[in-house]
């Protein structure tokens, strides 16, 4: 069970929900919620997660990327702790249970009522497995060839964020175009980060990350882009929602304190001159964007507000 545990990455599953959190939240802002559609939603997006986690482990352990130059913790099929063809079977059997969860997601979201939506929905459900394994397994591996951005992206930035919204509401809010694209450009940071980490001993196995394509200097640039542009798109995401209603509520800030962590987080990834040394800012990263997303979230329905108002009542009387 252990060397399932960090065969999973768990560390990599916060990063993973914070669309769904975001999406969640903005249609709880507007009174729509469902706590089957909530589970189900975690469920299939953590699924995705471990899916792609358990075929990165197996197509980069059976491919040879992952050697002796690899920096941070040796994984499954690396370190000998799990065969490749026990890892295959549980890619299959990950796979087959987030298809389930994704399907249940779909029923409850749409009940047969929306055709349409239900078939559009369930492609993308079918699309992320495929390209959750398809990153680094097959003969011709996109995480080879520089497009896991895109995957990111896509997956869990837009479709998380807006998929879930849409699910809750049957609609399309196009303001909510700014925290998924924040969200998605930070997860690609995540990425983004890990290629850097590991350019040395990709470059070696021919996995063409756009880090190994376009050079270290460029992936810092890269990398300064992502983080500064998902600063600017949630400060704005909150401002326009704000001025909404007219009124000044602070709660849509709450979570701007959290950006003194990113902030040196940049200063260290400038300083950086050892891509090796970049292993412990992934965690940093991935955590620092799931509690952004956790207080922007609670801040979407005024939780801070509520809470303080309870507490300043109670010390009156």
């Amino acid at each position: 069970m252990k060397h399932w545990i960090e065969a999973a990455r768990v560390r990599t599953l916060p990063l993973s929900v914070s669309g769904i959190l975001v999406g969640c939240f903005y249609a709880m802002s507007q009174g729509h919620f469902n706590w089957k559609i909530v589970i189900l939603a975690l469920s299939t997006t953590l699924g995705l997660q471990i899916l792609s986690n358990f075929a990165n482990d197996y197509g980069d352990g059976v491919n040879g990327t992952d050697n002796d130059d690899r920096v941070g913790p040796k994984r499954a099929i690396q370190s000998g702790t799990i065969s490749p063809g026990t890892m295959r079977y549980a890619i299959f059997v990950t796979a087959f249970l987030t298809l389930v969860s994704a399907m249940l997601l779909i029923y409850a979201s749409f009940k047969g009522k929306y055709f349409l939506f239900s078939i559009i929905f369930f492609v993308l459900g079918i699309l992320a497995i495929a390209s959750a394994i398809r990153y680094t397994v097959g003969k011709n591996p996109y995480g080879y060839r520089g497009l896991g951005d895109v995957f990111v992206f896509v997956f869990f930035g837009l479709v998380s964020t807006f998929g879930i919204y849409f699910m809750f509401t049957k609609e399309v809010d196009w303001l909510l175009f700014l925290p998924a694209t924040a969200v998605g450009f930070l997860s690609v940071g995540v990425l983004n980060l890990n290629n850097m980490r590991d350019q040395v001993s990709d470059a070696k196995s021919n996995k063409n990350t756009l880090v190994v394509k376009f050079g270290a200097a460029w992936a810092k640039k890269y990398h300064y882009f992502l983080i500064c542009s998902a600063m600017i798109l949630l400060v704005v995401f909150a401002y326009i929602n704000d001025m909404r209603d007219g009124v000044f509520n602070f709660d849509q800030y709450f979570f701007l304190p959290f950006y003194f962590p990113l902030v040196a987080h940049l200063k260290r990834v400038y300083n950086n001159s050892e891509p090796r040394l970049l292993d412990p800012e992934l965690k940093k990263l991935a955590l620092s964007t799931f509690f952004i997303c956790v207080v922007l979230s609670m801040g979407l329905i005024f939780l801070f507000s509520d809470i303080a108002l309870y507490i300043i009542e109670n010390i009156l009387e």
